[in-house]
């Protein structure tokens, strides 16, 4: 499961150009789109920055404690519920896509192995927050040098990018954009499964916002049928304190005993609710390199031998990736 359960440094906030209202906006997002597309995204939506409706749900998920020992998703809980506090004057969020899916071992096989160490197929190639990063604030220097040609206003506008990196509520902005559906695992999902990365734009440009596409999981159960501590408590609803990737990458603490058999094999992170749904059938790996090549063998490496790395072999070997974060003793 994962990326959403990170929060990190924000991206600073730039004057982009001018705005006020006047111009084809429309025009503008049929541009953003063809932008996006060239710049290798999936898909490219706009949402409108108002989070009122998704806010009650966060509010009453922290209310329960099921956010664990992240305690900076309450106490950033206000920016994420106004995204107006991360960028004055916030009209729209565009939401960007990028598949992640590596080719790897297969995953089923590296699970079923209890010699085998399996690690999240997102933390496989690069470090996701600097490739999406960088994509986006690409897309966001090209909106600024063109869109006062598309809209011509006598104001300046803002944006700001982000990739997982502040309290931005992502998976609320990509399905309300129309460029995926909330699965009953609470991660984003389209036809061609879940293994992607979502990356945002606030801008103060009023965008008119895409409609959102139908979900698309009907009766289906298997992701919370396959989750092997319980973790998905009910269709949308996942208590991090149970789920493997919060156990073994957000936890600073001691895994709780009752849980550690059921972890099993997994050292950083947890796809099982991935791997059981049947959309995930549909992914083809992706055709970023950063993310499409593993490092290190790690889709497949031996127990044995990354509990013999030291520390200056395990910060070496994990330059550019997600998983150096963690630190070696853990």
């Amino acid at each position: 499961m994962i990326p959403a359960m990170q929060e990190r440094n924000s991206q600073t906030g730039a004057r982009c150009g001018p705005a006020n209202g006047r111009g084809d906006y429309a025009k503008v997002v049929r541009r953003i789109k063809e932008w996006g597309q060239e710049l290798g995204f999936a898909s490219i939506g706009i949402a409108s920055a108002d989070v009122s409706a998704a806010a009650p749900w966060l509010l009453r998920w922290l209310a329960l404690g099921r956010h664990g020992e992240m305690d900076y998703m309450a106490k950033h809980a206000s920016l994420r519920a106004e995204p107006r506090e991360l960028l004055p004057g916030a009209l729209s969020v565009i939401s960007a896509r990028l598949p992640y899916w590596p080719d790897a071992a297969d995953a089923e096989q590296v699970l079923a192995d209890s010699e085998l160490a399996y690690v999240s197929r997102y933390a496989l190639g690069r470090d996701y927050h600097k490739t999406v990063r960088q994509r986006l604030q690409k897309l966001a220097e090209r909106i600024r040098l063109e869109v006062t040609a598309l809209a011509p206003t006598d104001e300046g506008f803002a944006c700001r990018v982000f990739s997982d990196s502040a309290p931005v509520m992502e998976t609320d902005f990509a399905c309300r954009s129309g460029i995926a559906w909330r699965g009953k695992h609470t991660l984003s999902l389209v036809r061609s499964g879940s293994w992607h990365f979502l990356g945002e734009i606030y801008t103060t440009l009023p965008l008119p916002p895409d409609v959102p596409i139908a979900d698309h999981c009907g009766d289906c159960r298997r992701c919370l049928d396959a989750c092997p501590t319980g973790a998905i408590v009910a269709p949308y609803e996942v208590d991090a304190r149970l789920c493997i990737s919060y156990l073994t990458i957000e936890l600073h603490g001691a895994i709780p005993q009752a849980l550690r058999p059921l972890i099993g094999n997994r050292i950083y992170g947890c796809d099982d609710c991935q791997l059981a749904c049947p959309w995930n059938r549909f992914a083809r790996p992706a055709a970023e390199r950063d993310f499409a090549e593993v490092r290190n063998g790690l889709d497949s490496a031996s127990l044995a031998v990354l509990f013999a790395w030291t520390e200056s072999e395990f910060d070496a070997r994990l330059e550019g990736s997600a998983i150096r974060r963690i630190g070696h003793e853990r």
